[in-house]
């Protein structure tokens, strides 16, 4: 788990170290403290753009010289710590950087060391945004499982942008490049597709599992946007060149997938169903994933720390529910960072959570 945060010139924290962590930790503030900033943080030691997607240059500090940096030690199951850290320069502001052990690394390098998900109230309006927000949220469930999720996605996201930049070329587009991408844009994209399905259908069997009550219950289907096997879906390409370059970007592939959601006991579209209830089905969804994750590490003895970050869960639960949710992660092995407003939430595991008040972008460990 991490046991050390260390914030430099990030968001609204000028200078911020949380240390002494257990497996419950809670960050305690009012709203604009810096809480969520903390997680952002946190959730940045992973390949990808963080919990609130944000752009690289909106996250130094304001009154900072243009760079940010976050570092972060790790005890991996084997007791070996591990220095990770992320961060960019002054002088190259869109560039980003990461170290692990004090080495250049790669951003995708990160998730060879910590699974991390996570929860905020943005993400209550996945049910009713567009699919690509699913998309993408299907994905970080994937790369939690399996690293190499973010390299095949990748190759697909550069693949399929050159060739939508071929296909709105005025000039007719050489068909021996369109061949090449669309051979790579096939292999990525059947090894990404696989891998979102494989992840559903587990998801599924432990949903199966949860019970109605206090959770609620979602059911879940993957609705692919394309052939599933490589050769098919390099046919498709091929065939659909004319109708695409017209369109002047790529119909089909996994780009296109989405993740279908329903309220197992009313058999309703979770767009349809209540605030409550689609939150109660993220939190549903959470818990599966956390199951699977725990079955993968006991099947793995190098399996990678687990961290959750629960961004104001508490907050639209009833205490029935909320209990449910604390005995859940009590029983599991991720460390798990909540933030509240307040404590009284929290009342069922500040007993053993390691507790810090957020104000103003400085954090305070409460005793």
């Amino acid at each position: 788990m991490l046991d050390r945060i260390l914030l430099s010139r990030f968001r609204n924290h000028r200078e911020t170290a949380v240390e002494g962590t257990a497996q419950f930790n809670l960050l305690v503030g009012e709203n604009g403290a810096g809480k969520t900033n903390i997680l952002e943080a946190i959730s940045l030691l992973a390949p990808g753009r963080g919990l609130r997607r944000a752009q690289l240059a909106d996250l130094p500090a304001q009154d900072g010289d243009g760079g940010f940096a976050v570092n972060a030690s790790l005890q991996t199951w084997k007791g070996e710590p591990v220095r990770l850290g992320t961060g960019s320069a002054a002088e190259r502001p869109g560039r980003r950087l990461v170290q692990v052990n004090g080495g250049q690394a790669s951003a995708l390098s990160l998730g060879e060391w910590l699974s991390i998900g996570w929860l905020t109230p943005a993400m209550d309006r996945l049910f009713v945004e567009g699919a690509g927000a699913r998309r993408r949220f299907l994905d970080r469930l994937v790369l939690a499982i399996v690293p190499g999720h973010a390299a095949n996605a990748a190759r697909l996201d550069n693949a399929l942008r050159e060739r939508n930049r071929l296909l709105s070329d005025e000039r007719t587009p050489d068909p021996r490049w369109l061949d090449a991408l669309e051979l790579q844009i096939a292999e990525a994209g059947a090894l990404v597709a696989a891998a979102r399905a494989e992840l559903v259908a587990q998801l599924q069997v432990e949903l199966a599992a949860l019970p109605e009550a206090p959770f609620a219950r979602p059911s879940l289907a993957y609705l692919p946007g394309g052939p599933l096997e490589q050769d098919a879906l390099a046919a498709a390409l091929r065939e659909g060149r004319a109708r695409e370059r017209a369109a002047q970007r790529t119909l089909t592939g996994p780009h296109r997938d989405d993740l279908a959601v329903t309220m197992a006991g009313k058999d309703q579209p979770a767009a349809d169903c209540s605030t409550g209830e689609q939150k109660a089905m993220l939190i549903a969804i959470t818990l599966a994933h956390s199951r699977l994750l725990e079955t993968a590490h006991a099947l793995d003895a190098d399996s990678r720390p687990r961290l959750l970050l629960l961004d104001e869960v508490a907050a639209h639960l009833d205490p029935l529910r909320r209990q449910a949710l604390f005995d859940r992660l009590r029983t599991g092995s991720a460390q798990v960072w909540l933030t509240g407003t307040e404590l009284a939430p929290f009342e069922a595991i500040a007993g053993e959570a390691a507790v810090w008040e957020v104000s103003a972008g400085t954090v305070r460990r409460l005793p």
